[in-house]
């Protein structure tokens, strides 16, 4: 029996430059803190080796504080063993990076620079595929195919790219071999690159990231737990939860006489959850103006509670009458610019964004008015 954990994509020291600056600092946080996560996974699950497949750090050039602080943490989780791959964000062209590494590397982490055999133990061989560049553009893998093992060892595979034309940042290249594992004769191929768990075949996965980063990928982040049993026997692979922050796409479809704020606080999680979640709400269908109004209000009461809430109302038309104009006004300068809004916001002649952005002011505008004392 061999027990590990596969992970990948921690991007340490990630920037969150688009995140308010309260708010980038916690996330920043958690990409380092997920290594005390990660280590307890492995105590619980019994594995006393993490492998992790490529993109440890966010950048070629993480500063000193940041590069020293996560060997130090790895250091503190001791007698665990770490692997370390250089992915596409930290590949081997950042000889800066990796040349610091060597010299304050503890005992318990091992960089797997070299596409060389490394013995984890007797019987247990790991075949890592170091990026070379950001952008290798060829399979990194296929040398798996000649290394020699002993006879009845396990054959691990350790490597991040694309495989089956999809990559997390768009390249579209089929790079890594989806039949590597058979052709290598792997028991297990440990993937990164992609930021959300995936099965490629029972014995080829992609952990994903044990913290995410976007909303590309729903949920909380997660890794796994990969027992070998023995040479050619399938694998045993057990998903574990990893993260401090959900990111999560709510869909919000509404009907033109719905109560959307009613709707929208049914939608969202409760409690202490809010503070770490991250959420896209999507809205879609059609609201009266008033009711649009109300939505944003109700979004904007609640937003503070949540670590990031948006609304995204691209998908959200507005349905609005005369008797819905006689709110703002029933004649005049107030009334002339709720009648043009209304018209633009309809006009399939406009571009879809302009469309919108006459939806949003005639919602604003409606607001204010309410807003105002009568």
């Amino acid at each position: 029996m061999f027990r590990f954990i596969h992970s990948s994509d921690l991007h340490i020291g990630k920037r969150f430059g688009s995140m308010p600056e309260e708010l980038r600092g916690r996330l920043r946080d958690a990409r380092h803190t997920v290594l005390d996560r990660l280590a307890a996974q492995a105590r619980a699950g019994g594995a006393g080796t993490l492998l992790l497949a490529g993109d440890c750090f966010d950048t070629e050039t993480p500063s000193p504080a940041i590069l020293r602080q996560a060997l130090a943490a790895m250091a503190g989780h001791a007698p665990l063993r770490w692997i370390i791959l250089p992915g596409n964000h930290d590949s081997l062209l950042a000889d800066e990076l990796w040349a610091a590494a060597r010299v304050a590397l503890p005992a318990n982490v091992i960089l797997a620079v070299e596409p060389d055999p490394i013995e984890l133990e007797p019987g247990v061989v790991l075949l890592p595929a170091p990026c070379t560049t950001r952008r290798p553009g060829r399979d990194l893998t296929d040398w798996m195919d000649r290394a020699a093992t002993p006879d009845g060892a396990l054959r691990i595979g350790l490597a991040h790219g694309a495989i089956q034309s999809f990559s997390e940042d768009g390249g579209g290249l089929d790079i890594i071999a989806p039949d590597r594992a058979a052709r290598s004769g792997l028991d297990y191929l440990a993937l990164g690159d992609w930021h959300g768990q995936m099965r490629i075949n029972a014995r080829s996965w992609y952990s994903g990231a044990p913290e995410p980063d976007r909303f590309k990928h729903d949920g909380p982040g997660g890794a796994l737990l990969v027992s070998l049993t023995g040479p050619g026997a399938v694998p045993d692979v057990v998903p574990v939860e990893t993260g401090s922050f959900d990111w999560r796409t709510l869909p919000l479809e509404l009907l033109s006489g719905d109560d959307a704020a009613m709707v929208l606080a049914q939608l969202l999680p409760q409690g202490s959850l809010r503070r770490q979640s991250l959420l896209r709400v999507v809205a879609s269908g059609r609201l009266r103006p008033q009711a649009r109004a109300a939505l944003d209000a109700a979004v904007a009461a609640v937003a503070p509670e949540f670590a990031r809430l948006v609304l995204e109302t691209e998908g959200l038309a507005t349905d609005c009458e005369s008797a819905d104009l006689d709110a703002i006004d029933r004649a005049g300068a107030l009334r002339h610019a709720a009648d043009r809004l209304l018209a633009d916001s309809v006009d399939e002649s406009r571009a879809a964004g302009e469309r919108q952005t006459a939806r949003d002011a005639l919602v604003r505008l409606f607001s204010y008015c309410e807003a105002m004392p009568s």
